[in-house]
């Protein structure tokens, strides 16, 4: 991708990311006020991995699937705050000494190294359970059975049968016969997974029918694939203080990706035709579909 491509992406994306942005640090700010007493350290580890930073791009999925179908801003974005307490703490819990073993994060030091590892699994864990206090108070949907449903999809989502689930597969030694199906799978649950369900919130809170949500789940299911070949193109090539953490790590940890599998041209060849085919997903939604088929272009022509 050139620089160009870079901008023109930024820009199509850039104010409505930049709001997001914004809205999402806000309500991090109030829900995580420091509190008077021995908790407080928890709280500002937890401040630390979750203000600021990060392109928030999940909470402006749900923003973004959720005005085609009327849902009030306020509560798309509660529901984006929800799966940004998840992803946040899957970062903190994947850059831990047991895990991935990273020190850098968002162009600072991971939530271990400017606190302690006690502490980082502890401002995870409590993110995680953030996330569904959040979905279950009435503020983000006023239908008990909306609220629920949003539950148990992000429990299920974050869970074995995903996120969890894709964790433990990257874990796993990547011996002979780890081809590109194997990566397809792990990356559909530890990557993907996430961004199916912000797709399927804005469904669910604004009671779409069946037929369309399937060619949402098929928009999620392409650009979340696209978004993790952009993910192994910045490894291999990105430069560290641009994307924010540590690059080249995948071939030193001998881990199989779309880039060493497919060759970098080839890889990114493919996450083009995904965020086309993601396009086309997205056709019985005409113009006010808008906001997702940037969101999809940006998933590949991303620098970080």
């Amino acid at each position: 991708m050139t620089t160009l491509d870079v901008l023109k992406a930024a820009v199509a994306i850039g104010p409505s990311m930049r709001r997001t942005a914004d809205d999402v640090d806000a309500l991090f700010e109030r829900i995580l006020a420091n509190p008077p007493d021995p908790r407080r350290r928890l709280y500002e580890a937890m401040r630390y991995a979750a203000v600021g930073g990060g392109k928030r791009l999940r909470p402006l999925l749900v923003v973004a699937c959720s005005s085609l179908f009327e849902v009030p801003r306020k509560q798309a974005l509660r529901a984006g705050l929800a799966v940004e307490c998840v992803h946040v703490h899957s970062l903190i819990h994947d850059d831990l000494p047991c895990m991935d073993d990273d020190d850098l994060r968002r162009g600072k030091p991971t939530v271990h190294c400017a606190f302690d590892e006690a502490t980082a699994v502890l401002a995870g864990d409590a993110l995680l359970a953030l996330a569904f206090e959040i979905l279950g108070q009435p503020d983000t949907h006023p239908r008990a059975e909306v609220r629920a449903e949003l539950v148990v999809e992000l429990a299920r989502t974050a869970g074995a049968a995903g996120m969890a689930g894709g964790q433990m597969l990257d874990l796993l030694p990547h011996k002979e016969g780890f081809d590109l199906d194997a990566v397809m799978r792990l990356q559909r649950l530890k990557t993907g997974a996430l961004i199916g369900w912000c797709v399927e919130a804005g469904a669910i809170m604004g009671a779409a029918p069946q037929e369309l949500r399937t060619g949402l789940r098929g928009y999620a299911h392409c650009v979340g694939l696209a978004f993790q070949i952009a993910d192994d193109l910045l490894d291999r090539q990105g430069d560290q203080a641009t994307v924010g953490k540590r690059v080249r790590k995948d071939p030193e940890q001998g881990k199989e990706t779309f880039v060493s599998l497919l060759g970098p041209e080839r890889a990114r060849k493919q996450a083009e035709l995904l965020v086309s085919q993601a396009i086309d997903h997205l056709r019985s939604f005409g113009d006010s579909a808008a906001l997702l088929r940037a969101i999809a272009q940006f998933a590949v022509k991303r620098d970080h």
